[in-house]
């Protein structure tokens, strides 16, 4: 069940009802993803987020996953608990694969300054969620 639908248009604003749900939807998501890791391993629990479903891959579909990476992002920093990009990556996840949105999961990593990672996810070949990945080179992509 999803309450944003693929096709939403560029200018509608989702009415207060639907935000609602939207985000019971993202934090219901949340709860699952840290479940999943705690049970097994990334490769399992992407799998098992993604389903059987086939994806889209249009335009308006890598539109309705941004404006999607956004609400996942500014619901999440709400938490007090483990909000990083892994974390929203798989939730992004799992709200794309119920609307049939292809998606990849992209790891990164960095030598400048000390070792970093991050993990962003990205449709169409665009990252999706706000803090995108451009500095950190690519490792992976799942």
């Amino acid at each position: 069940m999803s309450c944003f639908p693929v096709n939403a248009d560029r200018d509608e604003r989702l009415p207060a009802p639907a935000r609602v749900a939207l985000v019971a939807e993202i934090l219901a998501d949340y709860v699952r993803v840290r479940r999943r890791l705690r049970r097994s391993d990334l490769l399992t629990t992407l799998e098992e987020l993604r389903g059987e479903q086939a994806g889209t891959d249009t335009s308006r579909s890598r539109y309705t996953a941004s404006r999607l990476g956004r609400a996942v992002a500014r619901t999440l920093a709400f938490l007090p608990t483990d909000t990083r990009c892994l974390t929203q990556s798989l939730v992004l996840t799992s709200l794309l694969a119920r609307r049939g949105i292809d998606s990849a999961l992209v790891l990164g990593v960095t030598t400048e300054s000390g070792f970093g990672a991050h993990a962003w996810l990205e449709c169409g070949g665009r990252p999706v969620l706000p803090s995108g990945g451009a500095q950190f080179g690519r490792l992976a992509e799942l």
